[in-house]
C-alpha cells in the first residue's frame, strides 16, 4: 500500500503530498475502504476492552492525526486498534470498530480501511465544507472551547482533513461507502437530513463517488436518551431526502450512565449493525474465484519435514481459503499477519508453531509427494489442556487417526509423538491439518517413507477377535476409527483420567483388536 508523509500547519498544507506507491500500480479492488465521521459516539465514549486494542487481520486505519504513542503517522496506513479517531488513552471503543470487524469476518477475501474523524458535541456544520469556519468562528462556542481545541488535532478544517485522507486512500483501494454517527448536537435542526445530503454530496463530487454505487448509513440516537424524535424525524428521513441512505436502528442497545452515550456493549452491536446494513446496500463487483497457493510460492516435498506455520497463501472465494480460524485475529502477531494463531518459541529463535487452536480449526498445504508409499509421521507438539487432538486428510480423505495430544506437559514442554497414515500416491496432493480437540501447539509434522515397514498404529486389523482382552497396554479406538486415548486395562479405564460414555469400542493390543462393551 500506498505511504504519504504531511507537513502540515494550521489550517495549511504547506508540502507536497508524497505518495510512495509502486510504480503503475493500480488500487486493490479487494482493499474496501469506508469513511466513518460524527461526534462524541463515533469517538467513542465507552472504555475499549483488550480485543479492541490489538491488530485485528484484514482491519486497518489511516490514522487522521498523529499519535507518536500509538506509532500512527498521519495519511499512512496501519493496523486498526482503538481509539480509531483519536490518540487518547486509555483508548475508547466506537461504533465504527466492530463495522470494520464484521466486515472483515464477513468477506474472507478483503482488507477493510477505515478513515475516522470525529469531534464530540459537534453540531453537523462542522464537516460542512462551506460553512465550518462560520460555525467555529460563532461567539457560541466560546462556551464550547472543546470543540474548537477539539478541531484544533484536524487543523480545524476537517471536511479538509476527512477528502485529504480520502484521496490518499484511493491511491490504495476502493472507497465503498460512509458511516456517520451525529445528531445529539442538532436535536433542534429540522433540516439536518438536508444539511448530511449536502456533505455527502460535496464529498462524493470532490472524490469522484457516485452515490449510486457508495451508500451512506446513519446510525440512529439512543432509544431511552435526550434524541429519541430525532432519530424518527430526521435520521430515518435520510431515505427521502438522498439515494441509497439508509438509517441503522439503536433499538434495544446498551446504554452509558448519561443521556446520550452507549456502553461497550451497545457500541459493539451498533457496530455489527451498521455491518449489515453495509453489507446489504454495497456494491460490491464479485472477483474470479481462485485456489490456494503454496506459500511464498515453494511446495512441501514429501517424504520431508512441514513447518506447520507455512500452510498456503489463500486466492479468493470458498476454493482459495487456506485456512480456518475461529476467530480472525492473530493473537501473537508473529511471522504472518493473517488471522492464524502463530508464535514463536522463546527458547528456539526463528522457530515458530501454531497455538491457540480450537476445535474445528484447519490449514491447507499444497504438497508434492514424491514415491508412492505407507508413511510414518512424526508431530511435535505440546498441550497443557486435556482432550487436544487432530489428524491429517489428504485431498479431503482422511489418512490418520485422531491423534490424541492431552496434557503431555506444559505448553512450552514440546514432545514428539509418532503416527502413520494410510498410502499416499506420487503427485501433487493438497494436505490438510483439522483440530478435533482445542488447544493443541503444533510445530512441524515430518513424514517418511516407510512401505511394509511402518508402525502398525491402525485402528482395525485384518482380523478382529471377540472376547476377553488379556493384560496388557491397549490403544483405545471408537467404531469410527479414531483414537481415543491408552488403557492398561482391558475394563477400558483409560489413562490420564479419561472417561468413555456407553457403548462398544475396538481396543488394539500388540498381536490383536477386540471389541468391547463398555
Amino acid at each position: 500500500m500506498g505511504k504519504c508523509f504531511w507537513a502540515l500547519t494550521k489550517g495549511l498544507c504547506v508540502g507536497v503530498f508524497a505518495f510512495y506507491s509502486l510504480v503503475g500500480a493500480a488500487p486493490d479492488p479487494n482493499f474496501h475502504i469506508y469513511i466513518a465521521f460524527g461526534q462524541s459516539n463515533m469517538a467513542g465514549a465507552s472504555a475499549a476492552a483488550e480485543p479492541e486494542t490489538k491488530p485485528y487481520s484484514r482491519f486497518k486505519l489511516l490514522p487522521s492525526m498523529n499519535c507518536p504513542a500509538k506509532g500512527r503517522t498521519l495519511g499512512v496506513w496501519t493496523d486498526a486498534t482503538s481509539q480509531l479517531a483519536n490518540c487518547d488513552n486509555p483508548p475508547s471503543i466506537s461504533v465504527a470498530d466492530y463495522f470494520g470487524r464484521t466486515l472483515v469476518d464477513s468477506l474472507p477475501d478483503v482488507t477493510v480501511g477505515i478513515i475516522s474523524v470525529a469531534v464530540g458535541g459537534t453540531a453537523l456544520k462542522l464537516f460542512d465544507k462551506d460553512n465550518w469556519q462560520a460555525y467555529l468562528e460563532d461567539p457560541a462556542r466560546e462556551k464550547e472551547n472543546w470543540i474548537i481545541n477539539w478541531a484544533k488535532a484536524y487543523d480545524s478544517n476537517v471536511y479538509k482533513r476527512i477528502i485529504d485522507l480520502a484521496k490518499i486512500a484511493q491511491q490504495d483501494g476502493v472507497i465503498k461507502g460512509v458511516i456517520v454517527h451525529q445528531g445529539e448536537s442538532d436535536w433542534n435542526n429540522n433540516k439536518w437530513a438536508e444539511d448530511l445530503k449536502k456533505i455527502r454530496d460535496d464529498m462524493f463530487a470532490d472524490l469522484g463517488l457516485s452515490a449510486d454505487t457508495v451508500p451512506l448509513l446513519a446510525g440512529e440516537m439512543r432509544e431511552d436518551g435526550c434524541c429519541k424524535s430525532f432519530s424518527t424525524n430526521q435520521v430515518q428521513r435520510i431515505t427521502q431526502v438522498m439515494e441509497n441512505a439508509w438509517p441503522v436502528s439503536s433499538t434495544g442497545l446498551g446504554s452509558a450512565n448519561d443521556n446520550y452515550h452507549f456502553n461497550r456493549d451497545g457500541y459493539i452491536e451498533f457496530g455489527k449493525r451498521y455491518a449489515k446494513v453495509m453489507l446489504e446496500h454495497m456494491n460490491r463487483v464479485s472477483l474470479p474465484p481462485s485456489p490456494h497457493t503454496a506459500y511464498k510460492g515453494v511446495v512441501a516435498e514429501i517424504p520431508g519435514k512441514i513447518e506447520v506455520e507455512n500452510y498456503d497463501e489463500p486466492g479468493v472465494g470458498t476454493i482459495g481459503k487456506s485456512y480456518m480460524d475461529n476467530d480472525s485475529e492473530n493473537k501473537s502477531l508473529a511471522y504472518r499477519q493473517d488471522g492464524v494463531d502463530i508464535e514463536e518459541l522463546k527458547e528456539e529463535s526463528g522457530s515458530y508453531v501454531i497455538g491457540y487452536t480450537e476445535k474445528g480449526e484447519w490449514l491447507k498445504y499444497t504438497v508434492k509427494v514424491n514415491e508412492s508409499s505407507n508413511y510414518n509421521v512424526t508431530a511435535r507438539v505440546a498441550s497443557a489442556a486435556k482432550g487436544s487432538s487432530f489428524h491429517l486428510e489428504l485431498d479431503d480423505k482422511l489418512i490418520s487417526d485422531t491423534v490424541v495430544v492431552d496434557s503431555i506437559g506444559g505448553w512450552g514442554d514440546y514432545k514428539e509423538i509418532k503416527f502413520n497414515t494410510v498410502m499416499m500416491n506420487a503427485g501433487e496432493h493438497v494436505l490438510k491439518l483439522v483440530i478435533d480437540g482445542s488447544y493443541v501447539n503444533i510445530d512441524w509434522l515430518d513424514f517418511v517413507a516407510c512401505g511394509s515397514s511402518c508402525d502398525d498404529n491402525t485402528a482395525i486389523r485384518n482380523h478382529l477377535h471377540l472376547g476377553s482382552a488379556q493384560q496388557e497396554t491397549y490403544k483405545i479406538f471408537d467404531l469410527n476409527g479414531n483414537f481415543l486415548g491408552v488403557s492398561d486395562s482391558p475394563k477400558l479405564d483409560l489413562q490420564k483420567g479419561i472417561s468413555l460414555r456407553k457403548g462398544v469400542y475396538m481396543l488394539k493390543g500388540k498381536d490383536r483388536t477386540f471389541m468391547v462393551k463398555n
